[in-house]
């Protein structure tokens, strides 16, 4: 007889995996003499990293972890298609404003958690 969390289990294995390839995937190395796009992509490897590490102790749903990724996912694409832009680039509105999602993100992380 299974129960109900032994269910779950597998699933949310396959999550974390997926979850640690695609933190993995999207860290970005540091670009020299870019600082913003440094901050900005080192903010989004954090936060991954914030939400492998709730999956694995049980305090963030796959769900909820889905939420995040998704959140982060978005980000990441603003800050390309900014860098795209202002070739490699990112204005200090962009920043601020990149900043202001990953704040936002963040607080929902730890609402998450907590």
């Amino acid at each position: 007889v299974m129960n109900h969390a032994s269910m779950f289990r597998p699933g949310l294995l396959s999550l974390l995996a997926c979850t640690a390839l695609a933190s993995a995937a999207a860290t970005a190395a540091t670009v020299p003499h870019h600082p913003r796009v440094n901050e900005v992509s080192q903010r989004i490897d954090n936060q991954q990293a914030r939400t492998a590490k709730g999956i694995a102790n049980g305090t963030i749903t796959g769900k909820q972890a889905a939420r995040d990724e998704k959140r982060d996912a978005n980000i990441a694409q603003r800050e390309s298609a900014d860098e795209a832009r202002h070739n490699g680039h990112l204005t200090q509105a962009e920043t601020r404003r990149l900043n202001r999602a990953e704040n936002r993100n963040s607080r929902a992380i730890h609402r998450q958690r907590h």
